[in-house]
Order: C-alpha cells, then structure tokens, then sequence
C-alpha cells in the first residue's frame, strides 16, 4: 500500500520533489517506492524528465485501479477502527437450532479474539420464525434453512447440509458405510414433528422420489430425537448439523442415499438493510468460515 500512495503522490502533485515532501520522505527513498512497483508490475509507470512527470500508457490504465483499491483499504481500515471503539456494541442474530449450538459459537469465539467488546443475542428460533423476525427488523440477519416469498428478504446460500441417519455405534446399521431410505423400515423411526421446517422440506423431498417414512416416535426438537436415539428406542434421520461432531461415545451417523437429500443453509436479509459495523464484520467473518466439511 505505501508504494501505491508514492505512485498515487507523485502523479496528484505532479513530480517527486513535492510527493516527497507531502510523504516526509526523502526523494531517493520515494524514488526507491516507485522503481520497486514498476518491478512488480514489470513495466515503467512514469516517464521522468528534468522539468515533469508524466504517465505511460501502462501508469494512465493502473490510476483509476490503484484509486479504488486505496478508497476501499481506507474506508475497510476507518470501519475496523470504529469497531474497536464501540465498547458494548450489540448484534443480533435469529439462528436455527442446530447453527445456534454447534457452528455459531466456534466463529462467536474467533471474533471476539478481535472485537472483545461487542456483544451478541442470538435468537434461536425455527426457520419460520427465524424468517419473520428478519422480517420486522427484529435481527440484523439471520442464518436458516430456507429462503422466502417476501420480496424484501435476501437469502444468500452458505451451504448444504446433508440429511443423514444417526444410530447407536451398535445398531444392525451402523455397521454400513452407506444406509438407503429402505433400510430404515425394518426399525423403530424417531423423527420431528411436522411443524419442522425439516420435515416439511424431507417429506417434500422424499415424496418425489416415492419414499415415504413411517415413524414410532414423533418429538418437536432433533436434540430429544438424538437422546432417544442414545437410549437405543430408534434410529433418526437428521441434518448432519445437528449430530454431534468427533468421536461420540454412544452415536454414530451415516450418508443416507437412494436418493441424497440435504437442506440449503444461508443468510437471510432485508434487502437494502444497512448492518451496524460490528453486524458487518461479524457476517464477513461468518461467511469467510462456513464451509461444508462437517
């Protein structure tokens, strides 16, 4: 960046002598800046003679180049510097469950390595809720499993999150690699209820494909489901988000094929919604650690 602001110097105050001084810089170090970025570049930037400075056609195509990327490094740095100041700056998100516990609190934690002082409601919500509360501008965004009718709301895709089947270490199928949506009907099924925007989006799914799951227990939140799959009453079909991550000592999970459903994960929006900074850094951090490797 310094030898962008020499080059940028030298062509604003037309020659050396003056961009040296307006840098406080000595003209053979000033001069050293631009040698040292036309060698990056590969080609001269300026043509010197004894009474001016003038551009080569090459320096008159980098200018408005070299212009943007300092607006855009100062604007970021001016926004980085008012953040550090704002001591109880507060950013509120609406959250799906299984985000809200298992990935949310890993970027929480990285984040407030560099912002100690901001702080963070999390509303955890279901994906319906999660969407109206988007909405009435109750959170500044939120992280879901499904996009919106609304006009106003922007849902940006993060990731998918595979639907998989999730056992005792030792149940008959847990011994597979690979389970199919009719291996699971020989066994005692536990799934959510059908207000779940899971269920709503796996019946949906299932049903093109002429597969239809027959429960024995139906419960409201995938965390019950996994404690009754702990105490060996069924197995469960579940977003892998929403399975324990490592080695569990009682639990074990496995792809679902035949065919391979997964929800899309993403950051829902009011369009044209300007985020506080702390919101924005937060949601640049976000979206630069979610990746699909769980």
């Amino acid at each position: 960046m310094l030898d962008l602001r020499a080059f940028l110097s030298v062509v604003d105050l037309n020659g050396f002598h003056r961009a040296a001084e307006a840098l406080n810089l000595s003209q053979s170090a000033l001069s050293r800046r631009i040698q040292k970025l036309e060698a990056a570049v590969g080609a001269p930037l300026l043509e010197r003679t004894t009474r001016q400075v003038s551009l080569t056609a090459i320096g008159r195509e980098l200018i408005p180049l070299v212009r943007r990327m300092l607006e855009e490094f100062d604007s970021s740095l001016f926004a980085v510097r008012e953040l550090g100041r704002q001591s109880g700056a507060l950013v509120t998100i609406a959250c799906i469950p299984t985000a809200a516990f298992y990935f949310l609190p890993t970027v929480i934690k990285e984040f407030t390595k560099v912002y100690p002082n901001i702080r963070f409601r999390i509303l955890d919500l279901t994906a319906v809720d999660g969407l109206q509360a988007v909405a009435r501008g109750e959170v500044e965004f939120g992280i879901n499993i499904m996009g919106s009718s609304d006009p106003d709301l922007d849902f940006a895709h993060l990731a998918d999150d595979p639907f998989v089947l999730a056992a005792r270490r030792d149940h008959p199928l847990a011994a597979k690699e690979a389970v199919s949506w009719g291996d699971l009907g020989s066994y005692p099924l536990i799934t959510v209820h059908r207000s779940s925007g899971n269920r709503t989006l796996l019946d949906t799914a299932l049903a093109r494909h002429d597969v239809q799951l027959r429960w024995t227990y139906e419960v409201t939140h995938l965390s019950t489901s996994l404690g009754l799959v702990e105490q060996g009453l069924g197995i469960s079909v579940l977003p892998k988000l929403a399975t324990p991550s490592g080695n569990h000592p009682f639990l074990v999970t496995r792809p679902l094929t035949g065919p391979e459903i997964s929800r899309p994960i993403g950051v829902v929006r009011r369009r044209n919604a300007k985020l506080s900074p702390a919101a924005g850094r937060f949601l640049e951090m976000l979206l630069g650690t979610w990746t699909d490797d769980r």
